[in-house]
């Protein structure tokens, strides 16, 4: 169990044995240790940040962020494994652009913003349509960050007032500032770079090689001509060489071949009525800009601006407005300032669910008024505390809960006094989720690829031994096994899966080529030399190690 949590994998059987014959009192602190030092356990932890940011490797097609996707995913990975400051961890995420002491590599972390999914916008729509569409990014962004750091689902007070929590319409747009004033783009992994110059290069040189193209293609039917005009033919090579020296000029913009990931920049987006023609256009401004409140959610309803600000209800004393452009350092200078221990029992809770298959908080993204109170509030208090006074470790945390007694219990399903251990009377039985049941097979048979890092590959091809943290992610298209298997909605902040027991299931073990494969390679693996007795011996031992090599 412990290892499953830590690292995502089961024990070896010589991992097994090597503990039980331990005498050592503190041999179960040792292995926790041991996991907690390896690379699997930032692959591990990793997984369920990325459900709360909407990960995916392949957004949608008119998305401003083109690619590399997975540097954010590495980016979280190195950070679980550093053992990042929680507090430092959500602060990067959220402006390290602003961060004097952020490294380059750091910018990756805006993948949380960069990432953010993104409305069609056909511009042959009136101005109307585009910035009601524009606004539902707005609240989408607004909802992501205030569920994943605060446990509040804001978005619910765009309209009006919130219902239930004293959040108040003009809190609302107080953020909706902040994210109207950040442009999704990406950025160099590259210090003194000007991405947005890389990025315009990107496209001019995309758009010349379509040219270039469309110019070979009208160049060779030409030339296949009975008639073939040898002047004409001159001119449109001469056009190619004009071509290729404008691509070769913007290839020679600074930082062109440097890594990009996706990013953020503080930009104003502005939707316009289209010049000459109907419809709209979109223009940026470097200038931030602060909201006005839209009436019933309208954005062609404007009402009283509102200066980008903090939360009320969660500053000590009145929030002062934000002047450093977009304004998102500042707003994770006031969460960290203003409302700390809110934010580390936001994370607690997280941990300690995966930990023990139940928060003390059961709805994880919504601490307010509507969500489940705390079963153990003074627990929640104390530990929150403490995470703050160790520094925000989250490796801290981890020992804090598995060397509890608490984690220590067996599982004990048949218990009458907690049944459905609400105090946490014994372990819970738990399902395995796809990633630990997929890597666990591959362990199993002696195929796993545990390399670190880098592009994403299918899930769907069954010669891809990799962790399934690197299988691809498509926000409109999951792959069979991840579908099948409960795995969150890219689209949306996820704060928990849902466990299902279906058909199609079954049907997926009994019959996809990656089950199959996964099945040869066991029997392959038993079968190697080795095993050198009598038929009776070799069945048994085979038996036997097939048992110790399957979870």
């Amino acid at each position: 169990r412990a290892k499953f949590d830590l690292v995502g994998l089961p024990p070896t059987a010589e991992e097994v044995k090597s503990f039980v014959t331990d005498q050592s009192p503190d041999a179960f602190q040792q292995r926790i240790e041991a996991w907690m030092a390896s690379p699997e356990y930032g692959q591990r932890w990793a997984r369920f940040w990325l459900e709360l940011a909407r990960y995916c490797d392949i957004a949608e097609s008119w998305a401003e962020t083109e690619g590399n996707a997975y540097l954010y995913r590495d980016w979280v990975i190195r950070a679980f494994n550093q053992d990042v400051p929680y507090d430092r961890f959500a602060m990067l995420q959220l402006a390290a652009d602003h961060m004097p002491d952020a490294q380059a590599i750091d910018i990756a972390a805006l993948g949380f913003i960069g990432l953010s999914p993104s409305y069609w916008k056909e511009l042959q729509l009136p101005v109307e349509i585009i910035k009601t569409i524009v606004s539902d990014e707005y609240e989408e962004r607004i909802h992501t960050f205030s569920s994943t750091f605060l446990g509040l689902n804001m978005a619910c007070a765009r309209c009006h007032d919130h219902k239930n929590d004293p959040i108040t319409v003009e809190d609302y747009y107080a953020l909706a500032g902040v994210f109207a004033s950040t442009r999704t783009m990406d950025r160099a992994l590259v210090a003194g770079v000007d991405s947005r110059k890389v990025v315009e290069a990107h496209q001019q040189v995309k758009k010349l090689e379509a040219e270039v193209k469309k110019l070979q293609a009208e160049i060779k039917k030409l030339s296949a001509a009975k008639d073939a005009d040898a002047q004409k033919i001159a001119l449109k090579r001469k056009e190619l060489d004009k071509l290729s020296d404008q691509i070769v000029a913007a290839r020679a913009t600074e930082g062109f071949d440097a890594l990009m990931a996706p990013g953020a920049f503080d930009a104003t987006l502005e939707v316009k009525e289209a010049i000459g023609t109907h419809g709209s256009r979109i223009v940026y401004d470097d200038q931030p800009k602060d909201m006005a409140v839209e009436i019933r959610g309208n954005p062609n309803r404007p009402g009283k601006i509102v200066p980008r600000r903090f939360i009320s209800v969660l500053s000590k004393t009145q929030p002062l407005g934000f002047k450093q452009g977009s304004g998102r350092f500042e707003l994770a200078q006031s969460m960290m300032r203003e409302c700390q221990p809110l934010v580390a029992r936001v994370m607690i809770n997280r941990i300690w669910r995966l930990h023990f298959g139940r928060g003390l908080v059961d709805t994880p993204s919504d601490f307010g008024i509507q969500g489940d109170p705390p079963s153990h509030p003074e627990l929640l208090d104390d530990l929150a505390q403490r995470f703050i006074e160790h520094g925000w470790s989250i490796k801290w945390l981890h020992r804090e809960l598995m060397l509890s007694a608490t984690y220590q219990q067996a599982s004990d399903s048949q218990s009458h006094a907690d049944p459905i251990n609400r105090f946490y009377t014994h372990a819970s039985l738990r399902p395995l989720d796809v990633e630990q049941w997929r890597d666990a097979m591959l362990l199993a048979t002696g195929s796993l690829d545990n390399s670190c890092g880098g592009p994403p590959e299918e899930l769907s091809r069954p010669d891809n031994h990799r962790r399934t943290i690197y299988g691809t992610v498509k926000r409109r298209e999951l792959s069979d096994i991840l579908r099948l298997y409960d795995f969150p909605d890219p689209v949306t902040h996820s704060p928990s899966r849902t466990p299902t027991t279906t058909p199609l299931q079954q049907l997926f073990t009994l019959n996809s080529p990656f089950m199959l494969e996964q099945a040869a390679a066991l029997v392959s693996r038993v079968e190697r030399p080795g095993l050198k007795s009598d038929a009776e011996r070799i069945e048994f031992a085979q038996v036997t190690r097939m048992y110790e090599w399957t979870p």
